[in-house]
């Protein structure tokens, strides 16, 4: 007889929410996780009185209240504001493109209207023709120059190709704002938990059985048995053994370093967007909650193709993927014991909000 109502592959976020919610409602949960702590990709180390995010820079944001409303109760909030910072070969500009970025990259521009004249005159080359790739979506949507400074080698470095290779889909909006604003998110909310993220996965759980260091596929017939109902968060491809192919993702290195001085770079968050630096972008992770220690710690992030036993972070979604992800899909859709959430059940990039609001309507259809 099974042992649980409900298995909960992987320790994220998502499986992290369903099993709270489950708990709730007087249901049995047994949430494992191959690697050795919960919390996915958002889980937190304190080094030197910092918390450290350990698999990148997670600012959570959402323009839902009732999301908003639901984490709050795991952790105290700040009022985080994300404002990265681009350093292009040593000229640093503001993010998201505004009239900060505009002067910057065009110091005769210093209004509104100089500055929709100059981006109409960039991306008048791209006039009533249809891109075809990102480079000429980028040039359609914001010109030449802001493409050359600020886009091309950094999402070169992040995709491992071409612009001229990937599709235009990938940036089928930029946002461009004609103010003096550098918070990067449009959301009603945004912010940071005190404390950091570790806390309230570990919240969530309470209630649940957890194993870490397991790997569902080390013993899945027992797992496949041990409960009535999975909530599998993995890849989609290896939970059919590739069957079908190998669906491709992007991959990450983190290179973290404690510093003997109190401030870095000033911001927690300065994205390098010439190709010849190797790494995207450098995380200070004390300035996420105001730190005052007398020490500080970075990390590097460098971008790398995935291969089989890398972590995968990014989905690639470009048609041939979509296509056989759609094959795995149709697999999904006819057996009835086993959910696939999150970005790699899902095949699909989804920010924190998205997770937790995707996790709370699995709760709602199947509890």
């Amino acid at each position: 007889m099974p042992k649980y109502d409900y298995l909960i592959v992987g320790a994220g976020l998502y499986g992290s929410v369903f099993a709270h919610e489950a708990i709730i409602h007087e249901k049995t949960c047994l949430v494992i996780d191959k690697r050795d702590h919960i919390g996915g990709n958002i889980y937190c180390e304190n080094i030197e009185g910092i918390n450290v995010h350990k698999y990148g820079a997670h600012i959570f944001h959402t323009s839902s209240k009732e999301i908003w409303t639901y984490i709050n109760q795991f952790a105290e909030f700040n009022h985080y504001t994300n404002s990265p910072i681009a350093n292009y070969k040593g000229r640093l500009y503001n993010l998201p493109f505004n009239m900060n970025t505009f002067n910057r990259i065009w110091p005769d521009v210093v209004t509104p209207e100089q500055a929709v004249k100059r981006i109409e005159k960039q991306t008048s080359c791209m006039k009533n023709k249809t891109p075809n790739n990102l480079e000429e979506q980028a040039i359609a949507l914001v010109g030449e120059d802001i493409y050359r400074l600020l886009i091309q080698g950094y999402t070169e470095k992040q995709w491992g190709r071409p612009c001229t290779e990937l599709p235009p889909s990938i940036i089928k909006r930029i946002p461009v704002r004609y103010i003096f604003d550098n918070n990067y998110f449009d959301d009603t909310y945004q912010g940071i938990p005190i404390g950091g993220y570790t806390q309230i996965i570990e919240k969530m759980l309470i209630g649940s059985d957890v194993k870490l260091s397991i790997n569902y596929f080390s013993d899945k017939n027992y797992f496949e048995n041990c409960a009535d109902y999975i909530i599998y968060t993995g890849m989609i491809d290896e939970f059919y053994d590739y069957c079908l192919g190998e669906l491709e993702y992007r991959s990450l290195d983190f290179e973290t370093e404690v510093l003997q001085i109190s401030n870095f770079q000033g911001n927690a968050v300065i994205n390098y967007t010439d190709l010849e630096t190797p790494y995207t972008r450098i995380i200070e992770h004390k300035h996420f909650e105001y730190g005052k220690q007398s020490k500080t710690v970075i990390t590097r992030e460098y971008p790398k193709t995935w291969q089989l036993g890398n972590e995968p972070y990014y989905p690639i979604n470009d048609e041939n993927n979509m296509i056989l992800h759609r094959k795995y899909a149709d697999l999904v859709a006819k057996q009835k014991k086993v959910v696939f959430g999150g970005r790699l059940g899902m095949y699909k990039y989804f920010d924190m909000d998205d997770s937790v609001g995707l996790a709370l309507s699995l709760t709602k259809q199947i509890l």
